[in-house]
């Protein structure tokens, strides 16, 4: 029986929200538009970039939010480039639980609404690239909680929906995992409330991450 655990990156792996707010502020100033508030940047986190943009700005046209998508991306490959990104650290606990996860013969995934360039650079960053079996990205599929991305992860590890959890911090996340038919798991350390997981169809949540480890299967 093949197990699968796919994570999402930014909220549950990693908290990168400060390189997530500056990016998208600069992508709105350089369009002469005034930023949204930070916490409601920090709530589109999981979406492809198209898809952020359309609920930051709901009322510009498809061009629009396609240009502040695209200068996103620009500003943050300019932060890169110029070494204004701060960390963004994986939070404590995860490496052992990806560590303890793997040695115990599940297999991991990722499943993201970041790009490849950018999952990869994450990844390699913290060591931990060659733990995931699978990584979906933004680029090849279409935006949470259209189930294509995870789909695709079960399928390239080989596995099964039944043997497969989902852990996010995101109510895309969870409603990702039911749309597949998953377990979903959701955590509390990331940028969505705890009710608005279990709204969206987490089976659990847990709230401190070495919960993980005896939350992935099913009970």
């Amino acid at each position: 029986m093949t197990r699968l655990a796919v994570f999402d990156c930014d909220g549950t792996l990693v908290d990168s929200q400060a390189n997530i707010c500056v990016a998208c502020e600069r992508a709105f100033e350089g369009a002469g538009l005034i930023p949204p508030p930070r916490a409601d940047i920090r709530r589109i986190v999981g979406l492809s970039l198209v898809e952020a943009m359309q609920v930051l700005l709901p009322e510009a046209d498809e061009a629009l939010h396609r240009s502040l998508a695209t200068d996103y991306k620009n500003a943050f490959h300019a932060m890169r480039a110029s070494g204004e990104l701060a960390d963004e650290p994986l939070f404590e606990g995860i490496a052992e639980v990806i560590e303890t996860l793997a040695d115990d013969g599940w297999l991991l995934g990722v499943a993201t609404g970041k790009s490849d360039r950018g999952l990869a650079h994450i990844l390699a960053a913290h060591g931990i690239t060659e733990r995931f079996v699978t990584l979906q990205t933004a680029d090849r599929h279409p935006s949470k909680p259209d189930p294509a991305m995870l789909l695709a992860a079960i399928a390239e590890a080989g596995a099964s929906v039944e043997t497969t959890a989902m852990i996010g911090d995101t109510s895309f996340d969870m409603a990702m995992a039911r749309a597949a038919g998953v377990r979903a798991v959701g955590v509390a350390w990331g940028y969505h409330d705890v009710h608005e997981l279990s709204d969206a169809g987490a089976d659990v949540v847990a709230t401190k991450v070495p919960d993980l480890l005896h939350m992935v299967a099913p009970r």
